[in-house]
């Protein structure tokens, strides 16, 4: 009986798309950055649909949710889940597919009459992206214990808030303990995030790593000048400082190769403009690598660099860690059921790593956990052209109902 079991993907793909209607932006894709209005408006959506079907709904000190659906016994909960925050620029799929694609297993089981001997749980973490406050994945983080409670809701944020503040502010903020949590087992789907899968033809993704990842801030500060009159020997610009460190950066991912990426993706100048030499300059730079060795030593090129750079142009380098996380490895068994799910559906399936950090790797720290990915078209994501077709969403989806069975039972 449990062999035929099929979730419904039209409406799996309607869940997906009202969801992507709440901070939807013009061309496509959202924007619910986390603890914002739009941010409370996708929590009260979701809730509402896991109060709809029976779930007994909890939060925690972090904002992070949980839905759980009893089984026959109790003890720890199969979980599965992701988080629904969005960059600026955000798609309708990154996180949302793994919190409804959860949902989605309930309601087929619902109408299956079908009570697991394990509770499932369906959960979204606070704050997965980090496009807010850092460091990305602080939800689940603080959920694990990895990070003291105190510490992220004393976060600020870009825009000057702190977390703490902006839980209360928008009542997202539960009175369930964080940090020692009992958890079975916890599968994440997600998109993929990447070209591998479709590049190479291939259903279903079962990941056996999440890339290390470091994030770190970088301010200049030189002297502002007339850029006409200001001889090039005598300048201490800022500006050149942060071109010199993105140019850095590049060649630093490209020689060391393999895994290895790096990127500067928030870069400001002041006073921005056309003819005065820069006098500020703020960066930031995500270095990640699959091998936590080579990410140590991408970390140190770029620190030696950066302080020759700032000595031999006489300008004050400040730096600031916002996010390091080690290499996570999945656990083996439970990558094997992700493949041996994804086979006995008739799906073709490969093993590989995560490029992007994920919830499931600070789960990782508690229990078993694994990740199914499903194609990205074109490998785009964090864009409002991020796309996955429906029937792709709908493999991962039974694939996803194949293994929470297999794990509940």
């Amino acid at each position: 009986m449990h062999d035929s079991l099929r979730i419904n993907r039209q409406r799996l793909v309607s869940r997906l798309e009202q969801l992507g209607q709440i901070g939807a932006l013009p061309g496509g894709g959202c924007c619910r950055l986390a603890l914002t209005e739009e941010d409370l408006l996708g929590r009260e959506q979701v809730i509402g649909w896991m109060h709809e079907l029976g779930l007994e709904v909890s939060s925690d000190a972090m904002g992070n949710v949980f839905g759980l659906r009893p089984g026959t016994e109790p003890g720890p909960p199969v979980m599965t889940g992701s988080h629904i925050d969005t960059v600026r620029t955000g798609g309708i799929y990154d996180g949302n597919l793994g919190v409804l694609g959860g949902l989605e297993v309930v309601e087929t089981l619902n109408e299956a009459g079908i009570v697991t001997q394990r509770p499932l749980c369906v959960a979204f973490f606070t704050n997965e992206e980090g496009a807010r406050f850092a460091p990305d994945m602080m939800g689940s983080l603080v959920y694990v214990g990895g990070m003291p409670l105190e510490d992220a809701l004393a976060t600020e944020g870009i825009d000057g808030e702190r977390v703490g503040e902006c839980l209360e502010r928008i009542g997202a903020r539960g009175d369930a303990p964080v940090g020692n949590p009992e958890v079975h087992a916890f599968v994440e789907l997600h998109i993929e995030q990447g070209p591998i899968l479709e590049e190479s033809g291939i259903a279903i993704g079962a990941v056996e790593k999440v890339q290390g990842i470091s994030w770190q801030e970088l301010r200049f500060t030189g002297t502002s000048n007339h850029a006409g009159t200001t001889p090039m020997r005598l300048r201490h610009d800022a500006g050149y400082a942060a071109m010199a460190t993105g140019t850095f950066v590049r060649e630093l991912a490209n020689r060391i190769g393999g895994d290895q990426v790096g990127t500067v993706g928030a870069l400001e100048i002041q006073p921005n403009l056309v003819n005065v030499v820069a006098n500020q300059a703020h960066l930031t730079v995500d270095l990640r690598n699959t091998d936590n060795e080579r990410l140590k030593q991408a970390e140190t090129e770029l620190a030696a660099f950066v302080e020759q750079l700032a000595e031999r142009e006489g300008i004050e380098v400040k730096h600031r860690t916002l996010a390091r996380f080690d290499p996570v490895t999945f656990d083996p068994d439970m990558v094997a059921r992700v493949e041996a799910s994804a086979k006995a559906l008739g799906h073709s399936v490969m093993r590989m790593p995560s490029g992007a950090g994920h919830d499931a790797q600070m789960l990782a720290r508690v229990c078993p956990t694994a990740m199914i990915f499903v194609p990205s078209a074109d490998g785009i994501s964090h864009n409002i052209n991020e796309y996955t077709a429906p029937e792709e969403l709908e493999a991962g989806v039974n694939v996803l109902l194949r293994v929470l069975l297999d794990l509940a039972e």
